[in-house]
């Protein structure tokens, strides 16, 4: 039995594993995998649409300035109308016979003056006599430059190339003075009026170019600038007006059409990162920095910073980053401050 038990005693030692006698090689502790960028500084452009409604900078709305019946009006609206063009003619066969009883009178006091004259030299007629013709003369001068005036009034000419939009009277109408006949609007001075923010405002100056789309007209873009920037800005909803110009106009633009206009602004160099590296806690805005510790091992440090505006898919930082600086913009799911990192870009 004794040797039993030694039997059993060597048997167990054989079947234990031998211990190594090198130290075992300490572990390295987990890298967290990330995507990168680097902070630079570069010219930044924003873009946005803004919705507008054209309208006609050139407006006239027609009146008489003589009383009488309406002898001719062939205009309709949607007309188009060159400079020059009669637009009304009213009944002058009054004021036709009204100047030509005038001119006679002139003539005749032009004849009577010329008499007194000769007489005068010759000291035949008193100086009272030859005033008194002459007044009489100058006052039938006058009322022939009034009647010339009012008759003048009894046809209406179009002032410019415009297009009728209005029309208010019918021929055979008897009017008075002061009496609306007919608008027009100057087609080639249609605007579009765009409401945008007093910061945009800021940054637009005159001829700045624009793209347009008029929904009426389809899905084609028409080239535009900037022909009038407004001094004042609303107080209440904090807006400016502006003014585009279609250069050329395109066919078939109307009054009062909804626009779509694509305003681009170009900013000088500003930090911005892409937006989806700004990080939000109850502490405020902060982003993961990248620092490089020994050897190419890499950890993540928490950076605060202050964000400005927003522009498309980046924003701007204006304080807590500088240009070329490394931070983390994607894989944020467990990551800490302090923990090791690796770039996968």
């Amino acid at each position: 039995m004794h040797w039993t038990l030694i039997f059993i005693l060597l048997l167990l030692t054989a079947c234990q594993p031998q211990q190594s006698t090198t130290p075992r090689a300490a572990k390295k502790p987990a890298v967290h995998l990330v995507e990168t960028a680097v902070v630079t500084a570069q010219p930044l452009t924003t873009s946005a649409v803004y919705t507008g409604t054209l309208r006609a900078q050139r407006i006239v709305r027609i009146f008489t300035q003589e009383s009488g019946r309406i002898t001719l009006f062939p205009y309709y609206p949607s007309d188009t109308v060159k400079r020059g063009t009669i637009l009304v003619q009213l009944d002058d066969a009054l004021l036709k016979a009204e100047l030509d009883k005038t001119l006679a009178v002139h003539k005749q006091n032009r004849v009577n003056v010329q008499r007194l004259q000769k007489l005068a030299k010759r000291k035949l007629v008193s100086a009272d006599e030859l005033l008194r013709a002459e007044t009489e003369q100058a006052i039938a001068r006058a009322e022939e430059r009034i009647l010339r005036t009012r008759l003048s009034y009894t046809q209406i000419k179009a002032p410019f190339t415009a297009l009728v939009t209005a029309r208010l009277v019918e021929p055979g109408d008897v009017i008075d003075t002061n009496t609306p006949l007919l608008t027009l609007i100057d087609p080639a001075s249609l605007v579009i009026d765009v409401a945008v923010s007093e910061w945009l405002l800021s940054q637009l100056k005159l001829k700045h170019r624009v793209s347009v789309r008029i929904d009426a007209l389809g899905s084609q873009t028409f080239k535009g600038q900037i022909s009038r920037l407004h001094p004042t800005i609303n107080p209440q909803t904090r807006l400016g007006q502006i003014e585009i110009t279609l250069r050329p106009y395109p066919k078939g633009v109307r009054e009062g059409q909804f626009c779509r206009v694509t305003i681009q602004t170009h900013l000088s160099k500003r930090i911005a990162v892409p937006y989806s590296a700004l990080r939000r806690d109850q502490e405020g805005e902060y982003v993961f920095k990248i620092e490089e510790i020994e050897g190419d091992d890499k950890q993540v440090q928490r950076q605060t910073v202050r964000s400005g505006r927003r522009l498309a898919d980046r924003i701007e930082i204006l304080s807590g980053l500088k240009s070329g600086q490394v931070i983390v913009i994607k894989g944020f799911l467990g990551l800490l401050a302090g923990k090791m990192v690796e770039a996968v870009n």
